[in-house]
């Protein structure tokens, strides 16, 4: 559902994506706190609601079921209001989001937070390539419409507070579209 299409929800969902590690927790529940609107943590869910294909040894995480996710979440994402956290984007349906956000970050600081995390050399490895060749940047513009996506660094407070600022200002303009 596009912006044009805003008559259908009195809000607009939001998609905060990106690399492991580059702030999207933070970024969301920041912008949950600022707007009122609702953050939905994907890993999270998947872990509550058992919409899991059982657990991945190598990469020490679940399997999600992404079917189930979208099923889980079609009522919700429907009413709007919604600032859902996950670090995939291309199985979302293309109708609910309004923004896009894919958050980048400087890969010396993305290395020392996934080593802080206590991720695998793999895991580790794995993610930092995935940040260094944008791929999940590349998957949002692949799945969503251009004008929809959106890039922001996430290496610093500063950046984090700046991305709430433009992310709360996008929302007042997005409300008052016709």
């Amino acid at each position: 559902m596009a912006q044009g299409d805003g008559d259908k929800r009195k809000k607009p969902n939001i998609l905060i994506t990106g690399t492991p590690g580059t702030g999207k927790t933070t970024t969301a529940s920041a912008l949950s706190e600022a707007t009122q609107l609702r953050h939905i943590n994907i890993g999270d869910l998947v872990k509550e609601k058992n919409l899991h294909d059982g657990w991945d040894d190598q990469f020490d995480c679940y399997i999600i079921n992404e079917d189930l996710v979208c099923d889980e979440l079609e009522d919700i994402m429907e009413e709007g209001g919604n600032i859902v956290d996950y670090h995939g984007c291309d199985f979302f349906p293309e109708r609910w989001f309004d923004r896009v956000v894919v958050l980048q970050t400087d890969n010396s600081a993305l290395y020392d937070r996934l080593s802080k995390r206590g991720y695998s050399e793999t895991k580790i490895s794995n993610n930092m390539e995935c940040e260094i060749f944008q791929v999940l940047l590349e998957e949002a513009k692949e799945s969503y419409p251009e004008g929809i996506v959106v890039a922001l660094r996430s290496d610093s407070i500063d950046d984090i507070t700046n991305n709430i600022a433009t992310l709360t200002h996008w929302l007042t303009t997005w409300q008052a579209a016709p």
